[in-house]
């Protein structure tokens, strides 16, 4: 519960509104008083009206007082400014029922239909829970249909009556699946506007345009010009009268219009002058291709968040700093407002890129492919506009059939998640990140490290269906077979070769990358006349990629007198379309550095998308295949539906754990007793078997009476408890002479150990142990890992990842993951393992740590796993403080 007087900093957020604009929302203070005073007084008699019940002119001196001065537990009130404005404020205030709280509403009149209201009330939503509140009510006017609708469409499930004139609306505030979806679709729709505005504005203004040739400014303001925008264009240099053949203004207050993108091409110490200018102007969007931020250290770390914060502030989205800038190719655009020489080809990539010179690669590469583009993001620091904003654009743009990124890092892994596996869905996601940056944050954010085991971010990836690769040049590799073929139907596929022993050598990569191969032609004859040789390729290359056991196709081609890889490649192109399915090429061998083997070929430059995938390499061809391979069995798999395990009872495990967390001390971790363990797992139907701690062997005796013989002994110890060669354990003890021996012995065979504790349990059925670990880790999130314990697990690391919530078809594939998990399934004759029990557990776990997210560890270890069910041996939970998950049930933009 929030600390009366105090509120948590995660309350204040920048958010983003319906428009694509962006506010800053935070707890009202007493400061506020003038703010809201004259937000009251600007409003209309009408909107007055329906917030009051009654028409005041202006707030009494108590008024004020009262709605400016609140306890944040009892009484919480939030406001949306833009810049120092009061543009919307939104209050609870408890009842004579703690578990309930009357909310109300007063949006401007001047930003009525910007999604202020929703907004609201989800941060007043997750307040109240926080604070102990389940149910929100509120008394509306029959005529204020707009406040009705913010209730109604919050997806709660809310109950209204009439009453001598008036609404009253009534509705429990928990999170619903209806309730998460409608904030997520209003999430959605309000990031995918703001990227469009970027990518699509009406207007662009050049700041620090330049007649210097050569120097960023002028180069920007060449491109965009040369490249055909179809907007209007400003060139901003006090210094000049005239640029490019227009008008120089001094100051980006002269232009005579709202200039919806600011291109700041300044020298660093000016940026953060111009990006003021520039909300003074009402400027929609900044993008900021000066560098310098992060490598000045902790001044250009400070300077960077002060950027990013004033524009917020008023509304602005920024790209950059340090960007290479922003590209669309859409005819009715034709945005060029980068470092790009000329508008690239039209195409169906989106391309995404955090670093700059990565950036430069990128570009380089597509273009010498022949690989057409819808847009391009350079997010350079990724102070603001990040991966994440360009997957909720790219989701509804019909342009772009593929997404590809490269990343540096992932400021939101929890959110990234959650987006690449909708937009997946429907388009390849293709993801190139550094396995040398590991997982972090761009500079200048807010410092969170992770703790996440090794393979956890992978394991995300795989989840999510992204497509991962390691460099630029496999991300080129995979996005041209994606961008213009057929997406296979299955793994099965046929290699094509004029050489015999190229053919079998291409089979055999394609097993090691586990496509099957169902035809194998290796005597292409293409040395008898291209007019001969090229009719011939056609039939047999379409006839066999007709047969139904055939999904794909792959040639491999030696140089031989006479062959020309253009016209291969275009009869390869005509195979292609008439059947329907995919095929790429490898024209391996050729030296001649004017040859073109790599890329689209036969591509009509007028059509987006199609021609051959070609490559220079048959290996680079049948890696990137077989990721396109993996990424459509995934697309087209039961991706299940997201586990919710019966008798769970989350309002008594949230009771309890309030209860448990004043013992949490700063950043330390708290281990829960064995007592409070057994508990907090009940509420979710998880079952420990029962353990009792010994002093004496007649205390140890009487335990075994109490719990049945036969018991096992085992020390307490972490490292030793598990260990049965070393004597930390002992089991099948059946008697109380035999229990008492084995006490001794142990107390011998562990004396070079120290002192340790001990303890009896029952004994269990026998089965294959295994181990659940969930850690809250702040970057990703809760992480939930598997893996059969012992040596599999503690030598050679053979652990599944995965990032709740979990689908049951996530959990499946979580147990089947690890190479040890065979023994599980009949290994060398033994009973296969109660599997669905197996399962049930890891969702109760996966649900209780997705939901609690102050439980920093939970580890279950072991658990037997037999033919007759689930036993579980032991668990370890420890509290800590609840860190600020990057993704939650409020909207707001994150580092």
């Amino acid at each position: 519960m929030v600390e009366q007087g105090h509120y948590p900093e995660y309350w204040e957020a920048d958010v983003v509104l319906r428009d694509g604009g962006t506010g800053h929302l935070r707890p009202v203070s007493p400061s506020d008083a003038d703010a809201l005073q004259a937000f009251h007084m600007r409003q209309s008699q009408s909107s007055i009206y329906l917030r009051f019940f009654t028409y005041k002119a202006k707030l009494t001196n108590k008024e004020l007082e009262r709605f400016t001065n609140v306890d944040y537990r009892d009484r919480v009130a939030f406001v949306i400014t833009i810049g120092d404005e009061i543009i919307g404020i939104g209050r609870y205030d408890r009842l004579d029922d703690p578990t309930e709280a009357e909310v109300a509403f007063n949006i401007a009149d001047g930003h009525q239909g910007r999604g202020l209201g929703s907004i609201l009330l989800e941060h007043l939503a997750a307040a109240a829970r926080e604070n102990g509140i389940r149910r929100f009510s509120a008394e509306v006017l029959p005529e204020n249909r707009k406040m009705i609708d913010v209730f109604a469409d919050a997806g709660y499930e809310v109950s209204r009556h009439f009453d001598d004139g008036v609404i009253a609306l009534d509705f429990n505030i928990d999170p619903t699946e209806k309730s998460l979806a409608v904030m997520e679709a209003r999430e959605h729709r309000a990031e995918a506007r703001s990227v469009a505005d970027l990518l699509s504005p009406s207007s662009i203004a050049v700041i620090g345009a330049s007649r210097e040739w050569g120097s960023v400014g002028y180069q920007l303001l060449e491109h965009i010009i040369e490249g055909g925008f179809k907007g209007s264009v400003y060139a901003i240099n006090p210094e000049a009268f005239e640029l490019a053949g227009m008008i120089s203004y001094s100051r980006i207050a002269e232009v005579p219009e709202t200039v919806q993108l600011a291109v700041i091409a300044v020298p660093y110490e000016q940026v953060l002058e111009v990006a003021d200018e520039c909300a003074a102007a009402g400027v929609k969007a900044l993008l900021v291709v000066t560098a310098g931020f992060g490598p000045k250290g902790p001044e250009g770390l400070a300077r960077q968040r002060a950027l990013v914060r004033r524009a917020r502030a008023h509304g602005m989205r920024v790209v950059g700093p340090a960007s290479l800038g922003l590209i669309n190719t859409r005819p009715d655009v034709s945005l060029n407002a980068s470092m790009a020489p000329a508008l690239p080809r039209r195409g169906g990539l989106g391309l995404f890129s955090q670093s700059a010179a990565i950036g430069v690669l990128l570009y380089a590469t597509a273009q010498r492919r022949a690989l057409g583009l819808s847009s391009t993001i350079s997010a350079g620091n990724r102070a603001d506009v990040s991966g994440n904003d360009a997957m909720q654009y790219w989701e509804d743009d019909a342009d772009t059939r593929v997404v590809a990124m490269y990343l540096e890092s992932v400021g939101n892994p929890r959110k990234f998640s959650r987006l690449a596996r909708r937009l997946a869905r429907t388009k390849p996601v293709i993801v190139a990140k550094s396995d040398v940056t590991g997982l972090q944050l761009p500079p200048g954010h807010a410092v969170r490290t992770t703790q996440a085991p090794p393979g956890a971010l992978d394991a995300m990836l795989r989840q999510s269906g992204v497509i991962r690769v390691s460099t630029n040049e496999q991300l080129i590799d995979v996005a041209q077979i994606a961008v213009s073929q057929p997406l296979p139907r299955g793994r099965r596929v046929a290699v094509f070769s004029n050489s015999a022993a190229l053919g079998r050598v291409l089979a055999d990569a394609c097993t090691g990358l586990d496509l099957d191969i169902t035809r194998l032609e290796t005597e292409l004859a293409l040395d008898t006349g291209m007019s001969v040789a090229l009719p011939q390729l056609r039939r047999t290359v379409t006839e066999v990629l007709s047969d139904d056991t055939v999904d794909a196709g792959v040639v491999a081609i030696l140089p031989a007198p006479g062959l020309r890889t253009e016209a291969i490649a275009a009869v390869l192109a005509e195979c292609v379309q008439e059947t329907g399915k995919p095929l790429v090429a490898a024209f391996t061998g050729i030296v001649d550095p004017r040859a073109h083997v790599e890329g689209l070929l036969a591509a009509d430059p007028d059509v987006p998308g199609g021609g051959l995938p070609c490559f220079s390499s048959p290996g680079a061809a049948v890696t990137a295949l077989a990721s396109v391979v993996r990424y459509t069995e995934w697309a087209h798999r039961d991706h299940g539906s997201f586990v919710e395990p019966a008798g769970v009872d989350t309002e008594g495990a949230s009771a309890y754990l309030d209860s448990l967390m004043d013992r949490v001390e700063g950043d330390a971790l708290t281990r829960l007793d064995q007592e409070q363990t057994a508990r907090l797992l009940e509420f979710y139907r998880i079952s420990v078997l029962p353990a009792v701690s010994f002093s004496t062997p007649e205390e140890a005796v009487a335990a075994a009476e109490q719990l049945g013989w036969p018991v096992a002994v085992k020390t307490r110890e972490g490292h030793l408890r598990h260990r049965l060669d070393l004597g930390g354990v002992r089991l099948n003890i059946s008697t109380p002479e035999a229990l008492r021996t084995n006490i001794e012995q142990m107390h011998q065979a562990l004396r070079r150990y120290g002192e340790f504790e001990m303890e009896v349990q029952s004994m269990a059925n026998s089965g294959q142990g295994c181990r659940i670990r969930a850690i809250e880790d702040p970057l990703l999130g809760p992480v939930i890992s598997f893996g059969l314990a012992g040596d599999a697990t503690s030598l050679l690391d053979d652990w599944a990842h995965g990032v709740p919530p979990l689908t049951d078809r996530d959990i499946a594939d979580l147990v089947r993951a690890p190479r040890s998990a065979a023994k599980l399934f009949g290994y060398q004759g033994l009973p296969e393992a109660d599997i669905a029990a197996l399962e049930d557990l890891i969702a109760r776990l996966a649900v209780l740590k997705d939901e609690h997210p102050q439980i920093a560890l939970i580890d279950i270890n072991p658990v037997l796993v037999s033919a007759d069910g689930v036993t579980v041996l032991s668990a370890d939970i420890r509290l800590g403080n609840p860190q600020r998950r990057t993704d939650s049930a409020r909207r707001a933009m994150r580092d």
